[in-house]
């Protein structure tokens, strides 16, 4: 991919410097706390401003010596995130003034070969601007009072920072000339100067095989084509290490301590012919450890959940040793809840003993056979911290993106469907044996199908599965949940709603419906005929 110029946000811990790049990038991409070292991953994200579009890192706060192993690896993503920069943004507090902190934070930029841009943070209002002036004896002239939280000054800042930048790149220059094209054809669609195409006018027009749909007609249908893949689990099973391992750089903090990657992490990665986005996420924790944790995990956690939301698959990533856990099977059910495809990847396979040929293949069965729910899922056996068949999963999670798209034709879905039927019917409800009329897909992502029946309410759960059953073994579907619909047919709805109305017109009892109650008077001797109530012969409901 084409790479944008770079901006580094940096400065000592708890400056603003996650809330400017929320700002920046124009949604709260980091997580944004009250409270030192919350950041600790490098985090980018893409800002335009004036035309011209940046990629802008959050980082953690820069410190000297942290003395904590892990603020010691967020001080390396630190000191990366500078090294690659093309402007750097020291970000200052104005409340608090010049502190040591901020002395040693500068001494370390003036290495840098970026330019340094310096911002004063949370100046709210006109004496903490004229306070923010003392910064200026850190040798920067560039030094801008803003409030992050507000906007205030964010506007000059921005300037300075696109002016500061590189020229654009060949590449950047060839996107903005293809997007102009394209708005101004839409502004002369919509001002009516240009014809569009009736139907009827393909004289002269080659439809593409691949772009034309069943009746030889183009399919409008535009899908993103490109995959968005997440790294879920517990806490400390490796997911930032498979991460790095797959980028081949330590892009993630990876720590022996649960809980060490809190904000969601997204990368772009190539893959082959493939546009992937790789998304590293905290460790999703029981929900009542999580409640009555602190706030970072919370905001961690929920974080994670939305990047299920917006992820195509999910990669989940479970420990060897310890097998499926509870909390693993909950985390897998929330993906498949969310339609999302599903890979299952058991890391530290290296580190067990005594593995045989056979020791995966009993593995997987046993897991099968725990998690049933979780049979269509592959399973790949890893070690993110040696390399050992990383590239298979994400070669399995790329094949489950093209398994969530698939369609199937209306004529092929009804072939297996008619097949089905007829090896094994539908069992009787309350209301008679249900019957499948016909089935067609209405959706991809997941794959969605509607069934439309007889009784369609009464079709049991048990007969459900046989037919998603037959469709992933006559179509495959490996690793993307499929949704299966069954609404009632619409003669038989309408003609249902139509006895049930002449029902209650004559007074005759719906089918299925309990008979009312007899008045005691009705056993009194003189009452009606002879004391009885008779029912001739075709007469039902009528007293004879």
């Amino acid at each position: 991919m084409t790479p944008l110029p770079i901006v580094a946000i940096v400065g000592r811990p708890n400056v603003g410097k996650s809330t400017l790049f929320n700002r920046i990038v124009g949604h709260r991409a980091a997580i944004v706390e009250d409270r030192a070292r919350t950041t600790r991953d490098r985090i980018y994200g893409e800002g335009e401003w004036n035309g011209r579009r940046f990629i802008a890192v959050d980082t953690g706060g820069l410190e000297i010596k942290p003395g904590d192993p892990i603020e010691e690896k967020v001080q390396e993503q630190a000191r990366i995130a500078i090294a690659e920069a093309e402007v750097i943004v020291l970000v200052v507090d104005s409340i608090s003034g010049m502190t040591p902190a901020d002395i040693e934070a500068a001494d370390l930029l003036r290495t840098a070969e970026a330019p340094v841009l310096v911002a004063a943070n949370k100046a709210d209002n006109e004496k903490r601007e004229l306070e923010a002036a003392e910064f200026f004896s850190l040798g920067w002239e560039e030094t801008y009072p803003i409030s992050a939280a507000h906007g205030r000054g964010v506007a000059d800042l921005l300037d300075a920072v696109v002016w500061a930048l590189p020229p654009e790149s060949v590449q950047e220059i060839e996107r903005k000339r293809r997007e102009a094209e394209a708005d101004a054809w839409a502004r002369e669609m919509a001002e009516g100067r240009l014809a569009r195409v009736r139907a009827g006018d393909d004289e002269g027009i080659e439809i593409d095989g691949d772009e034309a749909g069943e009746d030889g007609q183009p399919s409008f249908e535009q899908e993103d084509q490109q995959v968005s893949i997440a790294l879920v689990g517990r806490p400390n099973v490796g997911k930032s290490s498979l991460f790095n391992s797959l980028l081949g750089e330590d892009r993630a903090i990876v720590s022996d301590i649960p809980g060490t990657t809190r904000d969601a992490i997204d990368t772009h990665l190539q893959w082959g012919r493939s546009d992937i986005v790789l998304i590293d996420t905290a460790g999703m924790r029981r929900p009542g450890k999580v409640a009555s944790g602190p706030d970072a995990e919370r905001y961690s956690t929920i974080r994670a959940i939305k990047a299920v939301d917006r992820a195509d698959v999910a990669i989940l990533i479970v420990d060897a040793f310890q097998g499926l856990t509870a909390q693993d099977a909950h985390v897998a059910g929330f993906v498949v809840e969310e339609g999302r495809g599903l890979v299952l990847a058991l890391n530290k396979w290296d580190l067990l003993a005594e593995k045989t040929d056979r020791s995966f293949d009993e593995f997987a069965s046993a897991l099968r056979a725990e998690v049933p729910f979780l049979d269509f899922a592959p399973i790949v056996s890893i070690s993110a911290k040696t390399g050992q068949r990383v590239g298979k999963v994400l070669e399995l999670a790329v094949d489950v993106w093209g398994e969530r798209r698939k369609r199937i034709s209306t004529p092929e879905l009804n072939r297996v469907v008619r097949a089905a039927s007829l090896r094994q019917a539908p069992p009787a409800g309350k209301l008679g044996p249900p019957k499948i009329f016909y089935a067609t897909q209405v959706a991809v992502a997941p794959p969605t199908f509607v069934f439309f029946a007889r009784h369609a309410d009464q079709v049991h759960f048990s007969y459900k599965r046989f037919l998603e059953n037959q469709l992933r073994a006559e179509f495959g579907f490996d690793g993307t949940p499929i949704r299966l619909i069954f609404r009632e047919r619409a003669s038989d709805r309408a003609g249902r709603e139509k006895r049930t109305a002449r029902g209650r017109s004559s007074g005759t009892r719906p089918h299925g419906a309990k008979p009312a109650s007899r008045p005691a008077s009705a056993n009194k001797p003189g009452h009606g005929v002879s004391g009885t109530v008779k029912r001739s012969t075709g007469q039902r409901g009528r007293p004879g």
